[in-house]
């Protein structure tokens, strides 16, 4: 596993996120309390937009989640679960933090990612919206 610089901890303002291209894929990073990062990917797959990392971020109890910033749908930002329709997920990647950089990992084999299988309402994920093909 290979790990990329994305950008400062401090670039990323608590209970918000950002977004950086890593190996081709559009990553949104959150940082929730604390220093506690996330990322998942920026394809919202209801409305096949890279935007989640402009989303809402909160939690429900102990579960962190960020609303999509169009239809709203809820995303667990661990699992990449969508909290509205448990057959959707979105790819979660690897975060990490070394002094004040952050750095985000692409799994190369996307069955060994915890959230498989990818699942898209109204569309199949191809390069062009960021997502392995």
């Amino acid at each position: 596993m290979l790990w990329h610089k994305v950008c400062k901890i401090d670039d990323i303002l608590p209970f918000s996120g950002v977004c950086a291209k890593v190996e081709g894929h559009q990553v949104a990073i959150f940082r929730v309390a604390g220093d506690q990062l996330f990322a998942i990917s920026n394809f919202d797959p209801f409305t096949c937009a890279n935007v989640l990392s402009r989303g809402i971020v909160g939690n429900k109890g102990e579960v962190w989640m960020v609303a999509s910033p169009l239809l709203k749908h809820r995303f667990n930002l661990q699992t990449g679960e969508c909290l509205d329709d448990p057959q959707v997920r979105v790819p979660t990647y690897p975060v990490r933090v070394v002094g004040r950089e952050v750095f985000v990992a692409v799994v190369a084999d996307e069955s060994l990612a915890a959230n498989s299988p990818l699942v898209v309402r109204g569309a199949e994920p191809t390069a062009q919206h960021g997502m392995m093909a």
